[in-house]
């Protein structure tokens, strides 16, 4: 596509710039957000964003890549921003927007989900091998082993995740926050979206989800007619080995405190300083004593 892109950045209105329409990446106003704010208010924008020219408009572009800069400029008062623009098929910019953001450092499931959905439906379109209801294994290579040879994800990885798109949102933002894993999410997947609603309602007044195997029948007495209100309330009941009651800090705050430290590196950090923290204590107490 370098053949595509001119020899350099130009400058255009902001007004002119349209979202991706569907793209799968959340522009959220947080803590980064108003750092890249303060970039911008500072030094402008340092990596131009990446646009197409939308058909049957007159310079008007949509927005491939940059989302995230392109809401900090709008909120940071900028009039004009420096962009690449390629001259390419909406199918192809899908492809662009999904592959600039798969390396991430921190990608949501849901993020992942509809954006190798998006792909796929993509590579379809240019007459590509593909089927998004299938999750056996493939005999040759296809849009999803693809897909995943670029995220660096396994073909039946990238089925899974896009099973999550089945979800209504209230239990995907549960899959987002961690509370519910990505396998008995993509079990869940099959429920009928009455279904899903049932079982919502049940995690909201149980405060627990479901594990695998609560999932797994669910599943099956889903596609067996046979899954009611009652029978969800039941099973959701049921005492599990691995639910316990659990203290909840979202993740936001903790990296606040924790900037420096991987998410799978938080709770071992915690659980130290609590003991580092409780050796202290009973130190001041040993010293009262005397």
């Amino acid at each position: 596509m370098a053949n595509r892109k001119l020899k350099s950045a130009v400058n255009i209105p902001l007004e002119k710039i349209r979202p991706f329409e569907g793209h799968p990446y959340k522009v959220i106003d947080n803590e980064e957000m108003n750092t890249l704010i303060e970039s911008i208010q500072e030094q402008g924008i340092l990596s131009p964003l990446i646009v197409r020219p939308l058909e049957n408009t007159e310079d008007e572009y949509e927005l491939i890549s940059g989302h995230r800069r392109l809401r900090a400029a709008q909120k940071a008062g900028a009039k004009n921003v420096p962009v690449f623009i390629y001259a390419v098929s909406r199918d192809e910019a899908a492809i662009m927007l999904v592959d600039s953001n798969l390396h991430r450092e921190h990608i949501l499931p849901s993020e992942k989900a509809f954006a190798y959905k998006l792909k796929m439906e993509a590579l379809k379109n240019q007459g590509k091998r593909t089927d998004l209801t299938s999750s056996q294994v493939a005999t040759k290579l296809d849009s999803a082993t693809e897909i995943g040879e670029v995220a660096g994800e396994s073909r039946d990885k990238v089925y899974r995740y896009i099973r999550l798109t089945y979800l209504i949102p209230e239990l995907l933002d549960l899959v987002d926050e961690g509370r519910i894993a990505l396998t008995p999410a993509v079990e869940l997947s099959y429920l009928t979206e009455e279904q899903q609603c049932s079982l919502l309602g049940t995690i909201e007044v149980e405060d627990r989800t479901p594990s695998l195997s609560q999932a797994v029948r669910f599943k099956k007495l889903s596609q067996a007619s046979q899954l009611t209100d009652e029978l969800i309330d039941s099973i959701m009941q049921e005492e599990k080995a691995n639910q316990r009651e659990m203290f909840r800090i979202p993740m936001e705050r903790l990296q606040k405190a924790l900037p420096d430290l991987k998410p799978s590196q938080v709770e071992d950090f915690i659980i130290k300083a609590i003991v580092y923290y409780q050796k202290h204590l009973n130190r001041g107490k040993d010293k009262g004593a005397r």
